[in-house]
């Protein structure tokens, strides 16, 4: 698959991934709205390393910017 999530994108689900595990293991959130976070926190992981979002393909979503090409080759 082509990737199409850039860094930003990429640090911002680390982070609450980070956040999610961090609120499911000081009790604040527990229960099954906590595993649903422990879930979506491991697909957010999942997802951050191979930089790759399936739910983005169908709509042709990319958040990276693509690299410029030379404007003119002389």
């Amino acid at each position: 698959m082509k990737k199409n999530m850039g860094n930003t994108d990429r640090i911002i689900r680390v982070v609450l991934a980070i956040v999610f595990v961090a609120l499911y293991y000081a009790g604040i959130v527990t229960g099954t709205v906590g595993v649903i976070l422990l879930i979506l926190a491991a697909v957010f992981v999942l997802t951050s390393l191979v930089s790759v979002c399936p739910l983005y393909a169908p709509f042709g979503i990319k958040t990276f910017c693509a690299p410029k090409e030379e404007a003119s080759k002389e």
